[in-house]
């Protein structure tokens, strides 16, 4: 978090993520309405799938498991998508472990959610773990980017879980060309793959008076390596929203 105390004239922010759906609601959209300020989305990085003919190399069996461990939004769009690609019709009677209910929820676009076996955390993988050990019965599948870190997988190792990793999807940078003479106050990064995207479009970019800020310790991490100035950190203590860091900011606090 920057140390200034005083007030920060941020009047345009631009969020790296994609812009939330119709009617789907944003902290970010609040933050423009309150504060009057431009809130633009953008994708620096979009996530492909793999395809079926490429799964299939993995040796992976869909039909081979009882359970999946689900992370991510990304995760649940493609194992059902590779579900339909490999005519593999997923049984009423196939359990759900989610990171969080907002994820859990997202599988009402491709279930009946009433009618499923589905748990989730609270928000980190380690509240979800209980819920696991207590079905160590279950062979779980784990859908996954190619470009994971493999934290999740040393952590059922750890605790004997059967399961296979299922590479699923990966991460591309992408293409920001059109952003070349846009300028905005501050720019918000949720990832170091966010930051890998704006070196790869823009290989000579100076902050100058621009504002950064960051979520996570390994985005964190990211911005320093490239000699940035970080402005606004998110989640600290007492700070748990990036809306809330942006607010403190714009305010001096």
């Amino acid at each position: 978090m920057s140390s200034t105390k005083t007030k920060t004239t941020v009047k345009s922010i631009l969020i790296s993520q994609p812009k939330p759906e119709e009617g789907e609601k944003s902290p970010y959209y609040d933050l423009a309405d309150e504060r009057k300020i431009k809130v633009d989305f953008r994708h620096f990085i979009h996530v492909e799938g793999i395809d079926g003919q490429e799964f299939r190399q993995t040796r992976v069996e869909l039909k081979d498991h009882t359970a999946v461990i689900i992370t991510s939004k990304s995760a649940i769009n493609h194992y059902f998508r590779l579900a339909e690609e490999m005519r593999f019709d997923v049984p009423d009677s196939m359990k759900f472990f989610c990171t969080n209910e907002t994820i859990a929820k997202y599988l009402q676009k491709y279930i009946v959610y009433r009618k499923r076996k589905i748990s989730f955390g609270k928000a980190q993988f380690n509240d979800l773990l209980p819920l696991i050990i207590k079905n160590k019965s279950e062979k779980f599948l784990l859908p996954l980017s190619a470009q994971h870190n493999g934290s999740i997988s040393v952590i059922l190792k750890n605790n004997d879980i059967n399961f296979s990793e299922a590479i699923m999807y990966k991460t591309v940078i992408s293409d920001l060309s059109d952003l070349a003479d846009v300028n905005y106050d501050m720019l918000v990064f949720f990832s170091p793959s966010g930051i890998e995207s704006l070196y790869h479009n823009f290989p000579d970019f100076k902050q100058n008076k621009t504002s950064i800020a960051v979520w996570g310790k390994s985005t964190a991490e990211a911005v320093i390596k490239k000699g940035l100035t970080i402005n606004v950190q998110a989640p600290m203590p007492k700070i748990p929203s990036m809306k809330k860091a942006i607010e403190m900011y714009i305010d001096g606090k």
